[in-house]
């Protein structure tokens, strides 16, 4: 088994899966058992640096929330900035937005204006991919700012929603749920 393989291996185990949350009929699969198992970890720190690195990009972009968990550890690593996008009212300073709805409601992305410059080449990271709801706008909110997309990366995909498909850029999992 090569190492990536091992790695995702040691992920997967470690990821908790609650049955009923948020709501009934929800299997909520929680990437905060990795961030309990220290070789777990290592081995996501891995993945996500190696696959980071293979990629030609500028900046790091992070979704709130998880995705601030693990942005800062590509960042770091690549010695490539990191770009926060949080909630509405989260930032200060000069903010784009960029609305977007959820199975359960609506909710607005921000991103600080300063911090993105036309053509900066980005990697979009957070913890799941799902509906599709939130990276699709984290995608037109950084188009939005003329900053290219280069790929947008998750540890978990839950594939039977076909979220990537409302996704106009690349996506990279590697956990794919049914």
């Amino acid at each position: 088994m090569s190492n990536s393989n091992n790695n995702i291996k040691i992920i997967e185990d470690a990821v908790k899966t609650y049955v009923n949350f948020p709501k009934q009929g929800i299997i909520y699969k929680d990437i905060f058992g990795i961030f309990q198992n220290v070789t777990a970890m290592k081995a996501m720190k891995e993945l996500l640096v190696d696959h980071a690195a293979s990629l030609n990009i500028d900046a790091i972009v992070g979704l709130d929330s998880r995705g601030f968990l693990l942005g800062p550890l590509i960042s770091l690593e690549l010695g490539k900035p990191f770009i926060p996008i949080r909630k509405k009212g989260k930032l200060p300073g000069n903010v784009m937005r960029e609305s977007y709805t959820l199975e359960y409601g609506e909710a607005t992305f921000e991103i600080q204006t300063d911090s993105i410059t036309s053509g900066l080449k980005v990697l979009i990271v957070d913890d799941l991919l799902a509906t599709g709801g939130t990276i699709k706008a984290a995608v037109k909110l950084l188009k939005a700012t003329g900053a290219q997309v280069v790929e947008c990366l998750v540890i978990m995909e839950l594939v039977g929603l076909d979220g990537k498909s409302k996704i106009d850029a690349p996506v990279h999992s590697f956990i794919k749920y049914e």
